[in-house]
């Protein structure tokens, strides 16, 4: 029997649902959870925008940060967003007024390149310099913004050499890598050498333990060490999970728990895969 012109075409035009869409293989969407779904995905993302432009005002431990500063080394504990970098910003305005030198270490390239254009912008080209890896860049100036290993490296070859760090505060960003099974130790030999007139500026969202860091710290360097948190995160973290069909599904229920409407998505999903793929028999 022969086919007419067309049946085989008609044969594959199955439509498959549009993106966004909770039919799969036919299935109808529930409307239950679809409601449940739409009213969870507007809680997410209630609030969500730009805020409102106020006068800036520093927090408690951004200020308690400043004056300690002066006279003791000091850990700073506080969630990403609370404004650790701007107690940096501060104290190394204030140096080079005096006309004294800061370093500037983070663990990352990228890191350490952001910073520097941040610092050029704001404390202008020429007070700011930039030592890593592959860059090398006014090196003279009175703020160097590097990565630790570099820094590190030159405590090595100032003790070599019999000579001084020109340097008179330092701030070690991501403090936590201490912790790093790999290059821990970098964070480790540039606070034991750095000499105790340099005072360190440690900064971290999530180094553990921090009044027995402090400690450490304190024993190897024979210092004072002040430990500064912050208070609740500033800038809410919202969790949440986008299907496969684009359909984005709050992580966590109204009542704070895991939202089970994501595991009946996934085995739907599952359900429809062995429906369309079905395990040959050996």
């Amino acid at each position: 029997m022969r086919r007419k012109k067309g049946d085989k075409a008609r044969k594959h035009s199955t439509r498959r649902p549009e993106r966004g869409s909770t039919a799969v293989a036919g299935q109808r969407p529930d409307p239950v959870r679809e409601k449940r779904r739409s009213a969870g995905v507007e809680r997410l993302l209630a609030g969500i925008g730009v805020p409102e432009a106020k006068p800036f005002k520093p927090d408690a431990f951004q200020v308690e940060a400043l004056a300690a500063i002066e006279n003791e080394d000091v850990l700073v504990t506080a969630p990403t967003g609370s404004g650790k970098t701007w107690i940096a910003r501060e104290e190394i305005r204030r140096l080079l007024a005096a006309g004294k030198k800061a370093w500037y270490t983070t663990p990352l390239k990228a890191l350490t390149n952001s910073k520097y254009a941040e610092f050029c912008e704001e404390f202008g080209a020429e007070n700011v310099g930039i030592l890593t890896g592959d860059r090398k860049e006014n090196f003279d100036a009175p703020l160097i913004v590097g990565t630790t290993e570099i820094y590190r490296n030159q405590l090595f070859d100032a003790l070599r050499n019999g000579s001084d760090v020109e340097a008179d505060f330092v701030i070690l960003d991501e403090a936590h890598y201490l912790a790093d099974e790999d290059r821990g130790h970098v964070w480790e030999e540039a606070i034991i050498l750095s000499p105790k007139r340099i005072r360190l500026l440690l900064l971290s969202a999530t180094v553990g333990g921090a009044e027995e860091f402090a400690r450490w710290i304190e024993d190897v360097r024979d210092t004072t060490v002040r430990v500064i948190k912050a208070g609740p995160r500033p800038v809410e973290l919202r969790a949440a999970y986008l299907s496969s069909e684009l359909e984005l599904y709050p992580l966590f229920g109204p009542d704070g728990g895991y939202n089970r409407d994501i595991d009946a998505v996934d085995k739907k999903k599952t359900d429809a895969q062995r429906r369309r793929f079905p395990r040959r028999r050996r």
